[in-house]
């Protein structure tokens, strides 16, 4: 299979990607799941936004601080002062936003923010977002989309990346030639006891890069977040209690019903400080009492949640519920520029499998999802505008991955006839 650009996961990152391409552009996805099993369906809380000018110095302290001030500045400066033109463009997909009477946007808070500006759907706001871009991307002709299509391998030679190896539904190998990869897989979560991610979300990304010396940053940089529903079944995915739920009021108790802590610390300080109760307490989890938020505030900013929790056996109008960290969110991942490009040539990387610095050691509620969106606009920006297909001089990349089946010839070939334009072409 041939195609101008291969899109690796179907998440918001991808997706918003593939939008932003020329309609001439051939825009291959490939997802390892169904199309609804990326953790961009999962966010509940929101999305942050630049609500007005004079909240940025605030919103760009509230990021770095939650980071450790390890964040690199000039990704967290093009992430928030790009979040309107973000939100504008989501709204034209159809992305409802919770609105006030009069009509504008209304904001909610979660840990480590100073103010409220956080953009929310209820406490389904991924798969809000996600939803319409899936919708609008299944309405492109440019667009094709395979589900259950696992990536394998990158195609790549002398530090330049031509396309990937898969695994189609029907568990047969192919090779897909593309001008430009994105990478767009996710984290890795379901290499964890207890996490919020999808189970196949095992950094299958990260494994590749390793594998062919491209550049990683912080691997060791995972987000646990503080609250999940606690679970005694070793194969559940932890259900998340949105960040937004202690942010409305929802409180933190020990085994005696004792509050035992500041429930709006950052993720990983608030973490430590529920390990150390439960320690204390030889217990398997804390108790989060969701009573203090007015029952029709519930029932209207957290239905899902409120659902969730009575199908698992548990009133949150008149009970606490037990809550474990869980692990949430990858920081580290591909080493991408500012334009989300990797270490090799024609490679992209974004969302959560790439590292542009933007979360520091430790990411800031709700920055997840527009950090997604934000970098792979740039992404898809940054391969248009600076386009060069993987043809030189009539000699077509292509014609000789397609038309070659013995391996050694092919790279022979390759090396000697078509590497030597390709570098030409890219000036590298």
């Amino acid at each position: 299979m041939t195609t101008d650009i291969l899109i690796v996961g179907s998440g918001c990152a991808g997706l918003y990607a593939a939008l932003h391409f020329p309609a001439d552009k051939r825009i291959t996805i490939i997802t390892k799941s169904d199309l609804t099993s990326s953790d961009s369906y999962l966010a509940q809380g929101g999305m942050c936004m630049l609500k007005n000018s004079a909240d940025y110095e605030s919103y760009f302290e509230d990021t770095m601080k939650a980071g450790h001030y390890e964040n690199d500045p000039l990704s967290v400066e093009i992430m928030i002062k790009s979040s309107p033109d973000v939100v504008n463009d989501l709204v034209s997909y159809g992305v409802d936003f919770q609105k006030e009477a009069d009509g504008s946007f209304c904001y909610t808070r979660e840990g480590a923010h100073s103010d409220k500006r956080i953009l929310f759907h209820k406490d389904i706001t991924g798969q809000e977002i996600t939803s319409h871009l899936l919708n609008e991307a299944q309405q492109r002709k440019n667009i094709t989309i395979y589900e259950h299509t696992c990536l394998l391998d990158i195609l790549c030679e002398g530090n330049i990346c031509y396309g990937a190896v898969i695994e189609n539904e029907d568990h047969s190998i192919s090779r897909i030639t593309a001008d430009y990869v994105l990478l767009a897989t996710g984290g890795v979560g379901g290499l964890y006891r207890h996490s919020t991610n999808f189970r196949h979300l095992t950094g299958d990304s990260i494994a590749i890069a390793l594998k062919h010396g491209i550049e990683t940053k912080d691997l060791n940089y995972i987000q646990i977040h503080p609250t999940t529903l606690f679970s005694s079944k070793i194969d559940d995915r932890s259900f998340l209690i949105s960040e937004s739920v202690r942010g409305e009021g929802a409180k933190l108790y020990n085994k005696n019903m004792e509050r035992f802590v500041d429930e709006l610390l950052p993720r990983d300080l608030l973490t430590k400080a529920i390990y150390k109760q439960m320690e204390e307490d030889g217990t398997d989890f804390v108790w989060e009492d969701l009573r203090p938020i007015p029952a029709e505030e519930l029932e209207t900013h957290f239905p899902n949640i409120v659902a969730y929790c009575k199908e698992m056996g548990y009133d949150v109008m008149n009970e606490c519920i037990p809550v474990v960290p869980a692990q949430h969110y990858f920081m580290g991942g591909i080493r991408v520029n500012h334009e989300s490009k990797t270490s090799m040539d024609r490679l992209y990387a974004i969302g959560e499998i790439a590292c542009n610095g933007v979360h520091g050691k430790n990411r800031l509620a709700s920055n997840s999802l527009l950090e997604s969106l934000v970098f792979a606009k740039r992404a898809a920006n940054d391969i248009s505008e600076n386009y060069v297909p993987a043809q030189t001089e009539g000699v077509s990349l292509f014609s000789f991955v397609t038309e070659h089946t013995d391996t050694k010839a092919l790279a022979d070939e390759y090396k000697t006839l078509v590497l030597p334009k390709l570098k030409g072409a890219s000036g590298s």
